[in-house]
C-alpha cells in the first residue's frame, strides 16, 4: 500500500489512480493555456500596428517587469488606477485584474480600438474606461494610484502634473533611466538639478526596478527605470510660485556658487521690478539708494549659503532661503 493515497479506494484501476493524481495540475495547465493565448494575442497585435515614434510608444513585453512594476503598486482591490499610454494592454491587463476600475488615458486612436478589442467580452471590460486624448491638456480624474509606462516626451510635464494634482496615494512610473535618476538624485548628485528639487519638496521618490531596452518592442535607446513616488503628508505650507521662481535662478547654473547666480543682470532686474511691486502693495516708501545687490548680499550673508554651489542645496537650505529673501521683501513672483 506504500505510495498509495489513503483515501483512494484500493478495488478502483490503477490508470484512475494516476489521473487522480494529476487532477490539481488541471488549473496551472489552463492558467498556462491563457497566458500563451494572451501572449500570441499581443504578438500578433504588435506585429501589424506599426508604432508611433511621436507619441513615444515602446510596448513592454516582458510578462515579470509587468507583474514586478504592478506588485510594487500595491493595489487595493477597492482602488481606482489612473494608467497613461496604455498601448496594446499588457500592464491594464494586470491592472484590471487588481483593482475595482481603471482609467486609461491613450492618444493613438489605433491603440483605442486595439484596447477595446481586446478586453471586449472579458469580466474586465466593465471596469476599464479609456479617455481618448492627450493627459497634460486634459483634467485628470481622482484616482489612488497612477501605474504607467511613461511615454518620455510627456515625462517632466506629467510628474508636476501629478504633483500639483495631489489627490492619491502613491504613483509607479516607468521612464528613461535618466531622468528617473535626476527625480531622486541626492544634494552633490551629479544629476542633482531643479527636477530633483521640485519633486523631492513635495513627495517621497524612490528607486524600484530596473528595465533594459530588449524588454520593449521596439526596444528604445536606452534602458529605462521604475521610480515609486509617494506625496508627504502634510505638504509643505509654502507660496508654490515663489519656490519655483526661485528654484529657477538657482539652478539655471547649477555648478556656479548661489552668488554667481544672482549676480546677472536679468535676474537682478526681475527682482528690483518684483522689489518694486512688493513696495507698492504693502505701501512701503521705495528708498532712492535701493540697491537690490546689497539686499541679496545681506541674505546670503544671514543664510550662511553665499559660497554655496547650487546642486549641492539641500530643500532645507532653499527654504531658508527663500525665508531670507522674503523676510527681506525679495520675492519670485510678481
Amino acid at each position: 500500500s506504500s505510495g498509495i493515497n489513503a483515501e483512494w479506494p484500493l478495488r478502483r484501476d490503477y490508470n484512475e489512480y494516476k489521473s487522480y493524481l494529476r487532477m490539481p495540475k488541471v488549473k496551472n495547465e489552463r492558467r498556462a493555456a491563457a497566458q500563451r493565448k494572451a501572449a500570441a494575442t499581443t504578438a500578433k497585435i504588435q506585429q501589424t500596428i506599426t508604432f508611433n515614434k511621436d507619441f513615444g510608444q515602446h510596448i513592454l513585453r516582458n510578462p515579470q517587469v509587468v507583474q514586478s512594476i504592478v506588485d510594487k503598486a500595491a493595489i487595493k482591490s477597492s482602488d481606482t488606477v489612473l494608467e497613461v499610454g496604455p498601448g496594446t494592454g499588457n500592464l491594464t491587463a494586470k491592472l484590471l485584474e487588481k483593482a475595482k476600475r481603471v482609467i486609461a488615458f491613450e492618444i493613438d486612436p489605433r491603440m483605442v480600438a486595439e484596447l477595446r478589442k481586446r478586453f471586449m467580452g472579458t469580466p474586465f471590460y466593465s471596469k476599464l474606461e479609456i479617455i481618448v486624448g492627450d493627459c497634460i491638456k486634459s483634467e485628470l480624474p481622482e484616482f489612488d494610484v497612477c501605474v504607467a509606462n511613461m511615454p518620455y516626451q510627456i515625462s517632466s510635464p506629467f510628474v508636476f502634473k501629478l504633483l500639483l494634482h495631489r489627490r492619491f496615494r502613491c504613483a509607479v512610473l516607468m521612464f528613461q533611466k535618466e531622468f528617473a535618476e535626476r527625480l531622486y538624485a541626492k544634494p552633490g548628485d551629479k544629476l542633482y538639478c531643479r527636477l530633483s528639487a521640485n519633486t523631492q519638496l513635495m513627495a517621497r521618490v524612490d528607486h524600484v526596478l530596473k528595465v533594459g531596452k530588449g524588454n520593449f518592442k521596439p526596444p528604445p535607446k536606452v534602458d529605462s527605470s521604475v521610480v515609486r513616488i509617494e506625496l508627504h503628508n502634510p505638504m509643505p505650507d509654502i507660496n508654490f510660485t515663489e519656490w519655483d521662481g526661485l528654484t529657477r535662478i538657482v539652478f539655471n547654473r547649477k555648478n556656479k556658487t548661489l552668488s554667481a547666480a544672482f549676480k546677472h543682470k536679468s535676474v537682478l532686474e526681475l527682482l528690483t521690478k518684483n522689489y518694486q511691486i512688493y513696495c507698492s502693495i504693502k505701501n512701503v516708501p521705495l528708498s532712492p539708494d535701493f540697491d537690490i545687490k546689497a539686499v541679496i548680499s545681506n541674505v546670503f550673508e544671514e543664510s550662511g549659503l553665499d559660497a554655496t554651489r547650487s546642486r549641492c542645496l539641500s530643500n532645507d537650505d532653499l527654504l531658508k532661503l527663500l525665508e531670507k529673501f522674503n523676510a527681506n521683501g525679495i520675492h519670485f513672483s510678481s
